[in-house]
């Protein structure tokens, strides 16, 4: 298996690897959070790490040289299904949902649980919520086309989970199923992580945490809200500046 990623998805491959008994290569950026790249490794995975923007370059040399089959992070329809089971959860779970606020990144998350959700309830209100320095899906949606945002740009953010841009299937996804964009700016992103950790007990990455961040803005309609909180990979110092902070 190869795969490129720099959070869930690497660990997700990584662990699929092991449990079937198969090699996993796993293209990162350099820039990744090392508990991340170290959570990918314990799994067994073989990381390899590259330079910003170089990710599928360096995985379609892997693909060459070992001959595995591409596992990628959002742009397949059988990515974007698996990740809509979420929202089946949510919608077997909580009947009476009016608001669902998902971060989105490389939109296939978004893409499968706003697919899902309004298949089973589409009156449901689907929230994009992005990083105002990676908002680029934002951005792309108002002008009704995909748009390029640099790596320069992105990675400015501290949410590195929500750093990549959607692709060709994900954008059509996001444009029938998104009904609003939210973005947050770094010290809303910030206030979430600390907010999660001191009242409720989680331990949120800043990518994770953004939904609490768009929630907190007061501008989410009236009504049962859900945030997905996605992911929980984060440097011990980073934390530790943003609950002291």
């Amino acid at each position: 298996m190869v795969a490129y990623s720099s959070g869930n998805h690497a660990q997700a491959v990584a662990y699929a690897a092991a449990a079937f008994g198969t090699d996993a290569h796993i293209v990162m950026p350099r820039e990744t959070p090392q508990v991340k790249v170290a959570a990918t490794r314990d799994y067994g995975a073989k990381v390899v790490l590259c330079g910003p923007g170089e990710r599928e370059q360096v995985a379609a040399e892997l693909l060459e040289r070992t001959g595995g089959v591409l596992i990628p992070p959002f742009d397949h329809p059988d990515v974007i299904a698996g990740q809509g089971t979420i929202g089946l959860e949510i919608s077997d779970d909580l009947p009476d949902v009016e608001n669902v606020l998902i971060p989105v990144s490389g939109g296939g998350l978004a893409s499968g649980v706003g697919t899902a959700i309004k298949a089973t309830r589409p009156k449901v209100r689907i929230i994009g919520v992005e990083p105002e320095l990676a908002a680029d899906t934002t951005d792309g949606l108002q002008r009704g086309r995909r748009v390029d945002w640099s790596i320069e740009d992105r990675n400015r953010t501290i949410a590195d989970g929500l750093r990549s841009q959607p692709s060709a299937l994900t954008f059509a996804h996001l444009q029938r199923v998104i009904d609003r964009m939210i973005t947050v700016s770094e010290t809303e992103i910030r206030a979430a992580v600390k907010e999660l950790a001191v009242n409720a007990h989680l331990v949120s990455e800043p990518s994770g945490a953004v939904a609490l961040a768009a929630y907190r803005q007061g501008a989410t309609p009236p009504g049962a809200t859900v945030m997905i909180l996605s992911g929980g990979n984060v440097e011990p110092s980073a934390l530790a500046d943003i609950l002291i902070g």
